[in-house]
């Protein structure tokens, strides 16, 4: 434990108009330390102020101290608070609100960037004016904010917004559906879904509804008994029994033949289904999500798919965004899937030239896409390195299945400047910071880092 960390909460910075040595501030920070999870307490300037052991250790190290210092300092090494830094800032929301505010953010940690989400609580006086904060942070597990050779990968504004999305929903039951294009990784989301929830240490089921006929999407979900049809010689269980106490995910939904709608619906409100041949009723204890590429609401209008079976599934929508609204997790995503294919000693990299093509790339194709490209560039790294000539002639150069042009900006305007043309291109725009970012194809915060960097924040 450090010098700082031993202080008295008297030697600390005081809250306007609130000591933290006074009684009723003494008497939370007491509290909290018998809680299991990371907490601090703040004063309205931003200062920790206090620590539970839980965040000491988890969140602190001896070397770097954090009492006394302001939270947007040591969580993001930002030099202002995080809404001044393009991200959003919870005790903005909660001193305006005069309630708690949540909000996933990327922290950094003893361990790197990780995925925390961030509960903060206002503490007011009989006055109801703010004299401390109690933040509480959960490590999110299941996703990487840094290259990881598994799971969910990114730190991206849109993949954070979903990621959070799923951290929201996990811990209820409502049934959750995941839209967005093919290749978006919507059996990774299901998982995080599953593995953030209560039934974690239950199965995770998937059914891929692709291609399913009637009779063998009954037969695979419901199970059959002995005898049922030609070739039944023995009774199985269906995917539903398989998924008890935990997780059945129904991949691409909107495949589903019609004729099977309605008994997937009977399942969904009942919590009961009959196996093939049989006419007994088993009782179902799962938890259901759901993800399709395709238009459900217009499948519905179309008649192509039952309007209450959409409502059933749909409780909880989680848009996951295109790869080509993720370009700042690209380099992150590359080196991950380049690690998950690397045996031992024989690590793959990639230049920087063809990582700027990578980063032009629109990706209708995806996650799905990048992964394909970079397993057959990898055949040509003879040296270990991938260069642009070793990627595909028209990558950077795509026209999206809409028909919109998206043919690579500028080299000077571009997420993958280099730092010679963001100085320059930071140094003539005259717009806003977000005007800058929006312009440079990457978050506010990814630009934000990367002028502090340069000496221009």
């Amino acid at each position: 434990m450090s010098d700082t960390e031993s202080q008295d909460a008297s030697t600390l910075p005081a809250a306007p108009g609130k000591r933290p040595s006074d009684p009723q501030v003494q008497a939370l920070i007491s509290f909290l330390e018998h809680e299991a999870q990371p907490m601090i307490v703040l004063d309205p300037d931003y200062n920790i102020l206090a620590a539970n052991t839980a965040y000491r250790r988890q969140f602190g190290t001896v070397d770097k101290p954090y009492l006394g210092h302001k939270c947007y300092r040591i969580s993001h090494h930002y030099d202002v608070p995080c809404d001044q830094a393009g991200e959003h800032c919870p005790m903005k929301k909660a001193f305006e609100a005069k309630g708690p505010d949540r909000v996933l953010h990327i922290h950094h940690t003893p361990r790197g960037p990780e995925h925390v989400d961030v509960e903060l609580r206002p503490i007011l006086d009989g006055e109801r004016e703010v004299v401390a904060y109690v933040e509480r942070l959960s490590t999110v597990r299941s996703a990487s904010a840094r290259p990881s050779a598994e799971g969910l990968v990114g730190s991206s504004p849109a993949f954070n917004a979903a990621l959070s999305a799923v951290q929201r929903v996990a811990p209820a039951m409502l049934p959750v559906l995941l839209l967005g294009e093919s290749g978006t990784g919507k059996e990774l989301f299901a998982r995080a879904v599953h593995e953030a929830s209560a039934r974690a240490h239950g199965p995770f089921v998937v059914v891929d509804c692709s291609g399913l006929t009637d009779t063998l999407f009954e037969s695979e979900v419901f199970g059959y008994e002995k005898g049922a049809f030609t070739g039944a010689h023995a009774r199985k269980k269906g995917l539903v029994e398989t998924a008890e106490g935990g997780t059945l995910f129904l991949d691409e939904m909107g495949d589903v033949p019609l004729s099977m709608q309605v008994k997937l619906l009977r399942l969904i409100e009942s919590g009961t289904f009959r196996r093939v041949g049989s006419i007994e009723t088993q009782k179902a204890d799962f938890r259901l999500v759901a993800a399709t590429h395709k238009p459900l609401q217009q499948m519905v209008a179309d008649g192509r798919f039952r309007q209450d079976l959409y409502y059933r599934i749909s409780a909880f929508p989680i848009h996951l965004p295109p790869l080509r609204e993720r370009a700042d997790d690209i380099p992150m995503l590359v080196d991950s899937f380049l690690q998950r294919g690397s045996s031992g000693k024989h690590r793959v990299s990639v230049e920087a030239r063809a990582m700027a093509r990578l980063q032009a790339h629109d990706w209708p194709g995806n996650i799905r896409e990048l992964r394909n490209v970079l397993e057959r560039a990898r055949l040509f790294a003879d040296d270990g390195i991938v260069r642009a000539e070793n990627l595909p002639e028209d990558l950077g150069c795509t026209v999206l299945p809409h028909g919109m042009d998206t043919s690579p900006p500028p080299a000077r305007m571009r997420a993958g400047a280099n730092d010679a043309e963001l100085r320059q291109i930071a140094t003539d725009f005259t717009g806003t910071r977000r005007e800058l970012a929006a312009r440079l194809g990457m978050s506010e915060r990814t630009l934000y880092r990367r002028l502090k960097e340069l000496g221009l924040a």
